[in-house]
């Protein structure tokens, strides 16, 4: 069972990582980034669950919104099973 925790927290710090390297390449490449094969990258390891957040939040927010979503969800499960981790 630790095993399993800490393989699924593992998991998540990785999306949060790619999360936030790719929203620093959104900032450095600028309009280009979606030609950038390192962005493309991270999209595509993220794409699961940004649509994810972008179905539980409203449709009208932009994707930097549901992105920091995502982000901010991905934090919280990261600690929260940090927490499961420690009392195991």
């Amino acid at each position: 069972m630790l095993f399993f925790i800490s393989a699924l927290r593992a998991i998540v710090e990785m999306l949060g990582l790619c999360l936030i390297a790719q929203a620093m390449l959104y900032v450095l490449a600028g309009a280009s980034r979606e030609k950038n094969p390192i962005y493309q990258l991270f999209a595509l390891i993220t794409r699961a669950p940004r649509q994810i957040m972008a179905k539980l939040l409203p449709s009208r927010l932009g994707t930097v919104a549901v992105s920091a979503g995502c982000f901010i969800s991905l934090f919280l499960i990261w600690i929260a099973l940090a927490a499961i981790r420690k009392f195991i």
